[in-house]
């Protein structure tokens, strides 16, 4: 991945490192706010779960409004704020010491987040595509080296956050700090200046053009369907391991596994994803892949000999094959966003992917919970319909194109040439 980074232009290096420091300063802390909820501040376990799904909603739920704000002041100043109230919540979070100060602190700290991640996801798709048909590379080879920056991030936080335990929660809660003033600094430096977007009437109706368009909700309820089966590792996974080993303790080992593949992997299988398939076509293969692991643990658990290490396998077979399904549909997903929506729009498109797919998520987690009681054949095959149904909803998201086969709204130049277009029946 070094390589690779080093080849992209210095704004993007800039926007990639940023997606790197962010998680290795959430993820720092994160991990260990249950615990601290429970032990330090003395929550009781259905408080400590309100004020964690309340850090998710100020996060996830509010993404769109970090993106509306991206259309309207450009990146920078939305970033820039992001930093300054992550800086504060985590400072908060470090020396709260009642319910009401966590609440506050938690639901600054997913704020925080609401604005800068928007800004920097739009922006790095813009680029994207703006690399691609400047110098041909793909940009889902961009997207890619993205998203394993996150990944990466998401492995290292932990870390960071396990050896800072030692001296206490306020430490790692300090460091989380630390990073994003570097975050901060970095960016008041380095990010450029826009002109200001004026308020006209096509700009109020971001949300109506967006949300009306057909390509672009069916890739949101695509994504949706990924997410939703992504969080069964949060969900299902664990009450699978219960169930064939007696205990969650190899969840960890699942989740190093999943995060060593992504910052290993991602780049090649992105490469070979540009040069090969269509975005829509990455993002089916991709839901394809996920529900193949589904399938797998459907049609195995009930052979692997329980309370043995062969009884992980499904487990395994499952964790690689949605994390190779991950890798080919998030970059995917991402880079279609530029072609369907107007550039204007863009910031609104991207916290709106995230929003939907929020809401998705915690409908469909409901949902899901109650199958949790079924045996494992049942429920893994229940489960599987998700992504099998999103990858139905993947083929028609298609790219807007003029008649002629010009590029769409940002320049849509698939098939990871970034120099010529495909036919519309390989499309």
């Amino acid at each position: 991945m070094t390589t690779v980074l080093r080849g992209l232009p210095p704004y993007l290096r800039l926007l990639t490192l940023t997606q790197l420091a962010f998680n290795i300063g959430f993820y720092a802390v994160l991990p260990y706010l249950a615990t601290h909820l429970a032990d330090s501040i003395g929550l009781a376990g259905w408080a400590v779960g309100l004020v964690l799904g309340l850090r998710t909603f100020s996060q996830q739920g509010l993404f769109v409004v970090g993106g509306v704000l991206t259309d309207r002041f450009g990146p920078r100043p939305v970033v820039l704020v992001g930093c300054v109230l992550r800086i504060a919540g985590f400072v908060w979070l470090g020396f709260a010491g009642s319910t009401a100060g966590v609440v506050g602190a938690v639901v600054l700290v997913g704020f925080a987040a609401a604005l800068f991640s928007p800004a920097v996801e739009s922006e790095t798709a813009r680029e994207a595509v703006r690399y691609e048909r400047e110098a041909g590379v793909p940009r889902a080879q961009v997207l890619g080296v993205f998203s394993a920056a996150g990944q990466a991030g998401a492995f290292l936080g932990p870390l960071l956050g396990t050896a800072l335990l030692y001296v206490g929660f306020r430490a790692a809660c300090l460091a989380g700090a630390v990073v994003f003033v570097g975050v901060l600094a970095g960016h008041a430096r380095l990010m450029p200046r826009r002109e200001r977007v004026r308020t006209d009437r096509r700009l109020r109706g971001g949300a109506r053009t967006v949300f009306a368009n057909p390509r672009f909700l069916a890739l949101c309820l695509a994504y949706s369907g990924y997410l939703i089966a992504y969080n069964q590792l949060y969900l299902a996974l664990p009450v699978e391991l219960t169930r064939s080993t007696g205990s969650q303790d190899a969840v960890g080992l699942l989740f190093a596994l999943s995060s060593v593949l992504v910052v290993g992997a991602q780049l090649p299988v992105t490469r070979w994803s540009a040069a090969r398939l269509a975005p829509r076509d990455a993002l089916t293969a991709g839901l394809g892949l996920v529900a193949a692991g589904f399938v797998t643990v459907a049609a195995t658990a009930s052979y692997a000999p329980s309370r043995t290490p062969y009884a992980l396998l499904p487990a395994c077979a499952l964790v690689v094959l949605l994390t190779v399904g991950q890798m080919l549909l998030v970059p995917a997903a991402r880079g279609l966003v530029p072609d369907l929506v107007d550039e204007r729009h863009l910031g609104l498109a991207t916290g709106a992917l995230s929003s939907v797919s929020g809401l998705a998520v915690l409908g469909g987690s409901a949902a899901t919970g109650a199958l949790l009681t079924l045996p494992a054949p049942a429920l893994w095959s229940a489960l599987a319909v998700v992504p099998l149904a999103a990858a139905g909803l993947a083929r028609f998201v298609t790219p807007v194109r003029t008649a002629r086969g010009n590029p769409g709204p940002l320049g849509c130049v698939p098939r990871g040439s970034g120099t010529r277009q495909p036919s519309p029946e390989k499309e």
